[in-house]
């Protein structure tokens, strides 16, 4: 399902925001949208780093440009776990969203911070990683959740 927009930062964004952060550091991942832990708001948190402790929180992302040059990374997500499929996506997109402060941003992402943010913004849009496959590898990847839930 699509995620509703966000109309301004409060304090129940933030706490939010900090409850996507700690779940995505349980997982673990490199990012979480708001949707997948049942919260139907555009929200999504990102965060690439080698360390942890650098998420990007943003409220509305998308995408305003994106590279021709693709980069390819095996994805997965929560909501089909032990599954993952390789998938290519730009390796470099420039994104425009709310920030913690309530101020528009703009930021450039990079190869697996760039996988992230688009990977957040398909789920946003009630999209998943394996809607980007072919229908034949979406229909084995499918199979493979079904018998995996038996």
């Amino acid at each position: 399902m699509k995620a509703s927009p966000v109309e301004a930062i409060t304090d129940d964004i933030r706490a939010i925001w900090d409850e996507m952060e700690f779940a995505m550091d349980a997982m673990p991942g490199v990012g979480l949208a708001a949707v997948q832990i049942g919260i139907m708001l555009h929200l999504a948190v990102v965060d690439a780093s080698e360390g942890r402790g650098e998420a990007v929180r943003m409220a509305n992302p998308e995408v305003l440009h994106a590279s021709i040059e693709l980069r390819e990374h095996d994805e997965a997500s929560p909501n089909l776990p032990g599954l993952s499929a390789r998938i290519k996506r730009p390796r470099a997109v420039t994104v425009r969203y709310l920030n913690e402060n309530g101020v528009i941003d703009r930021r450039d992402f990079v190869g697996l911070w760039a996988t992230s943010v688009q990977h957040q913004i398909d789920h946003l849009a009630g999209r998943m990683y394996f809607d980007r496959l072919s229908k034949v590898k979406r229909d084995m990847l499918l199979k493979k959740a079904r018998k995996a839930t038996r």
